[in-house]
């Protein structure tokens, strides 16, 4: 395992229900970290669970009517959470891992503040989990998988404070790094379910439409989710 690598995934309370019927708590979040596990035993897996920052004193943002999860802004904490130390890697729950996430440490670089994937893309449609309207904005998408150098100048920008205080644009689009230190990791590491074509096996599955955890979903490599699901 690699020194000081830990994976953080955002944890929504809301999703803490099983519609398929094995009574797991949160089964995005569950198989997400059952398909890191998979591949990975040893990686420190953290989630983001925003109950826990508020009483800690850590979260105070004002409820925003557009954030889609409750780790939208929570996630940028991360290289914070992780002591501005370190290589850090920040998820969504709704991945799916089909290969070993130290893989990603091929694309970590120390003249860098973070990396990601650089979709460039429309979505495919207006509405998105649970059925909350679509936002189009630039740089869709690209916290939803974040590989941070914690100790790096920029990301010690990112304060609790920031985080509470700043504006999404600010956050999401990456304003607070300059462009040339976002280095890029392949589409195959956060393949857009519903967006992207269907190929065989992506490293990682993104189903930003929602997932198999919904019972009315229907969607693209249902059986990819289910098999690991049925594995818990």
């Amino acid at each position: 395992m690699k020194e000081n690598f830990k994976v953080y995934i955002g944890y929504d309370s809301r999703q803490d229900r099983d519609t398929l019927g094995k009574g797991i708590t949160n089964p995005p979040f569950e198989v997400c970290k059952a398909s890191i596990r998979k591949y990975n035993s040893e990686v420190e897996i953290i989630p983001i669970k925003l109950n826990d920052l508020i009483a800690k004193g850590i979260y105070s943002r004002e409820n925003d009517p557009l954030a889609s999860t409750e780790f939208t802004y929570s996630r940028f904490l991360v290289p914070f959470l992780n002591n501005y130390e370190g290589k850090a890697l920040f998820i969504d729950s709704d991945f799916l891992w089909q290969c070993n996430v130290e893989e990603l440490l091929e694309f970590y670089n120390t003249e860098k503040s973070v990396a990601c994937v650089k979709h460039d893309y429309i979505p495919s449609s207006d509405t998105k989990m649970d059925g909350l309207k679509q936002s189009v904005y630039p740089r869709k998408n690209w916290s939803s998988l974040m590989l941070f150098n914690c100790s790096d100048s920029d990301c010690k920008k990112l304060t609790p404070d920031v985080i509470n205080n700043e504006t999404p644009k600010y956050l999401h689009r990456m304003l607070w790094t300059n462009d040339n230190k976002i280095g890029n990791i392949p589409l195959e590491y956060n393949w857009l379910e519903g967006d992207y074509n269907v190929i065989d096996d992506p490293k990682v599955i993104h189903y930003t439409n929602g997932g198999p955890w919904h019972d009315t979903w229907d969607g693209d490599y249902r059986n990819n989710w289910e098999k690991q699901y049925r594995e818990l």
